[in-house]
């Protein structure tokens, strides 16, 4: 293995269309010249327009490929995308933590497929807060951010209060009032990071691509706030590439 590019892992679902989960990760880890590993965390059936069938992985299994592959490789940063419960989650964060405390984890919120399947229903938030001290960054966008809380109460307050336990990443794809402008809540610092063009194409597993990137910059060495900026960066080209859901990647 070349010994110049960093190791990273995703733990995410496996989608046929390419478009989200571990093949988009594994597409974003080679243009960031990082050597990405992938654990799936479920197989689907789906298009980048329709959702058919979902099937989990056995966390058994997951967590046996985690120790043979963190016992065989030092992985800088680890991305966790779709898993069925809080209890699964807690199980692989804290398994990571103990083979390798050093290792980065990014846990991209994904709780609903854009063609409308849940993935995860947060039914005990006593349990979200014990594992979110164990992360260093999670990529909600405005939607997902308010199923992170079970108080009503806006999108940039529930950042806020969540960014006391690890980083929270504001995603404004779905921003009500300025769409594309990013809030990297830090716990100590805010900061706006701003796209470069507005004019991009609606994208299957666009946060996948996104959270994977910033996954790779950690990894290269970078600072939280450069590893997501220099992620929106990226993630622009692969908006603007075409107009269909399936986008390309561009070094």
């Amino acid at each position: 293995m070349p010994e110049n590019r960093p190791f990273v892992l995703t733990i995410a679902g496996f989608d046929p269309s390419g478009g989200a989960g571990v093949l988009a990760d594994i597409k974003t880890f080679e243009q960031h010249c990082v050597y990405g590993f992938a654990v799936n965390s479920g197989n689907t059936i789906q298009t980048e327009k329709e959702f058919f069938e979902m099937q989990w992985t056995d966390l058994d299994f997951v967590l046996n490929s985690l120790e043979k592959l963190f016992g065989n490789y030092t992985i800088k940063a680890v991305k966790i995308g779709i898993i069925p419960s809080l209890d699964y989650l807690r199980e692989i964060v804290f398994v990571i933590k103990k083979l390798s405390p050093k290792t980065k984890i990014i846990w991209d919120t994904v709780l609903k497929s854009t063609t409308g399947f849940n993935f995860l229903n947060l039914e005990n938030q006593a349990l979200l807060n014990p594992i979110l001290k164990e992360i260093d960054l999670i990529t909600p966008n405005y939607n997902e951010i308010l199923q992170l809380s079970s108080k009503e109460i806006n999108a940039e307050t529930i950042a806020a209060t969540l960014s006391k336990q690890c980083s929270v990443l504001l995603k404004g794809g779905h921003n009500p009032s300025a769409i594309g402008i990013d809030y990297l809540y830090t716990g100590k610092e805010i900061f706006r990071l701003t796209p470069k063009d507005t004019l991009v194409f609606e994208k299957h597993g666009s946060g996948c691509v996104l959270s994977s990137a910033i996954t790779a910059n950690l990894a290269l060495g970078q600072d939280l706030k450069t590893a997501c900026s220099n992620a929106k960066k990226y993630i622009e080209p692969y908006l603007q590439s075409n107009q269909t859901k399936l986008g390309y990647h561009y070094a």
